[in-house]
């Protein structure tokens, strides 16, 4: 009998992680803070510390093209110093009863970017701008997203967000699906060369049928609109993505680590849906309530 192939075997790390991982996401989206909080302050610190890992590598100078970067690199304080930022950021904007400092979780988050940048300066210098990009990158959707769970207005905070992993799951896979089957034009091929405009429009129509179906089952008055507005965040979440790939291909990384197994970092696997994230927060902010009360 011949030996399982490296695709296959590496397919069932990935399902396996994912039967691991998806669980807990769930059960703590479900009951909310603070277990929910816990969950995405976790995540944070260690996109926070992937982040850091990338931007600190130093360029090669015996290789002139712009993604060689040397292995070792001189980033674990500054990494230090991210992570230990978002963390206060958050921890102190969703408990404030444990830490009551009270100041704005977006201010600190603004005041936390600007420290890195100006610690990390003298040492790093023009890099130290990715550090405190990369505050913003991990902490404002982060906060975005446990805001998005709250939903203060109409208390649909859990479907909600149900929606919105859907939307992005759904996103992901009927991009892959319809670029591998139907191929065509590259969408980004300097950013992301596997990326196709058949997959871009393959995730429109998954994210739109999502919509769809959420609508019925929210009893939406007019799930349409809820459909079109899906298949509008797909572009967002697609867009996240290639954010990402364009800030590994930057540093000639592949992967932002690998915590995951079988799936890389926690940034390789949330960029889209850091995206979607700020977007959906941002209607709910300047439409004056959730997104499911004006639909």
């Amino acid at each position: 009998m011949a030996p399982p192939s490296k695709k296959a075997s590496n397919l069932a790390v990935r399902i396996a992680s994912a039967l691991v991982l998806i669980p807990v996401v769930l059960v703590a989206a479900y009951f909310g803070h603070p277990w929910f909080d816990a969950l995405v302050i976790l995540f944070a610190a260690v996109m926070a510390w992937e982040w850091a890992r990338i931007a600190g590598r130093r360029r090669n100078p015996d290789d002139p093209s712009p993604g060689a970067r040397l292995q070792v690199s001189d980033w674990a304080s500054a990494g230090l110093l991210s992570v230990g930022i978002v963390l206060a950021a958050l921890l102190i904007d969703r408990f404030p009863d444990i830490f009551p400092l009270g100041i704005p979780g977006w201010e600190l988050i603004l005041i936390g970017a600007v420290i890195a940048v100006l610690v990390t300066g003298p040492k790093h210098r023009l890099r130290a701008l990715w550090f405190g990009l990369g505050i913003l990158y991990v902490a404002v959707p982060s906060m975005a997203i446990l805001w998005v769970r709250d939903d203060p207005v109409t208390g649909q905070g859990i479907e909600l967000l149900a929606w919105i992993l859907a939307l992005v799951i759904v996103t992901d896979t009927g991009a892959y699906a319809a670029g591998r089957s139907i191929g065509g034009p590259r969408l980004a091929p300097a950013i992301s060369p596997n990326k196709t405009w058949a997959g871009l429009f393959g995730g429109m129509v998954s994210a739109a049928i999502v919509g769809f179906i959420a609508g019925l089952w929210l009893d939406l008055s007019s799930p349409w609109k809820l459909m079109i507005l899906s298949g509008g965040l797909a572009v967002i979440e697609q867009i996240g993505d290639l954010l990402e790939s364009a800030f590994k291909r930057r540093f000639g990384v592949k992967d932002s680590s690998h915590i995951i197994p079988g799936h890389g970092g926690v940034l390789d696997r949330v960029d889209g849906l850091l995206a979607v994230s700020v977007a959906v927060a941002a209607l709910d902010y300047f439409g004056e309530g959730s997104v499911l009360s004006w639909l």
